[in-house]
């Protein structure tokens, strides 16, 4: 059984079995909840935009919690205005309340090692990769494909940043196609907004911009594919 260690003590503390998405302490089960990790092998895919975005979709549905494990703690910096729908919180930070949550979005820190890809692998519900048309985004996440793969993961490959005016979007489409990868039939456009909504601590719906729609609503369809 593989055992996140919510809380810096093994006494007294919560763990999460990545396995079943079970919360113990001290060997009773408490609930059951809905495990998404967001991961990638290289920084500035879109990992904590995606990571916001469908946590603010899964909220909708049900409480949703998201973690933010990642060192450069971005996620916990576009909350700090506490104007999103939902609760972030670090690893530590979520001892006491994630047993009040069906729904986990867990932003991974950037680059995880071999063995935290085992542990993503086993504990998630769904792993989501996040990539841009680049193609050294692209070779990125072909190799973390591999790895997990290997390791028999549910996976999702997202593609992010897409730009509408270059032929960038398709070619990377065409690519995982040929590469018969699991893939959301959604992919996310390159726009602005999305930078300009965590500057003002808020989701792309809640900022006043004419491309917030067009955001929103790519988010909400991946979400759509994840839980209807």
């Amino acid at each position: 059984m593989t055992l996140f260690q919510l809380s810096s003590q093994k006494r007294g503390s919560w763990w999460c079995n990545l396995g079943t998405g079970k919360i113990y302490k001290f060997g009773q089960s408490v609930n059951q909840i809905m495990i998404i990790s967001i991961t990638a092998l290289k920084g500035g895919v879109g990992k904590t935009t995606t990571s916001i975005h469908l946590a603010a979709y899964l909220q909708e549905k049900a409480p949703t919690l998201l973690i933010d494990a990642d060192l450069n703690r971005s996620a916990l910096i576009w909350s700090r205005e506490d104007k999103l729908p939902f609760h972030v919180a670090s690893q530590a930070g979520s001892t006491s309340i994630i047993r009040k949550y069906p729904h986990i979005i867990v932003d991974t820190r950037a680059r995880p090692e071999p063995e935290e890809f085992k542990d993503l692998a086993d504990g998630s519900d769904l792993l989501i990769i996040p990539t841009t048309p680049n193609h050294l985004d692209l070779d990125a996440t072909f190799k973390a494909v591999e790895q997990l793969q290997a390791l028999n993961a549910n996976f999702r490959v997202l593609l992010t940043k897409v730009d509408a005016r270059t032929k960038s979007g398709q070619e990377a489409k065409k690519r995982l196609r040929e590469a018969d990868l699991p893939r959301f039939k959604t992919s996310i456009p390159l726009l602005v907004v999305f930078e300009k909504a965590s500057q003002r601590g808020v989701i792309t719906r809640d900022y006043s911009s004419p491309t917030s729609k067009t955001a929103w609503s790519a988010y909400e369809a991946v979400g759509r594919e994840i839980l209807p």
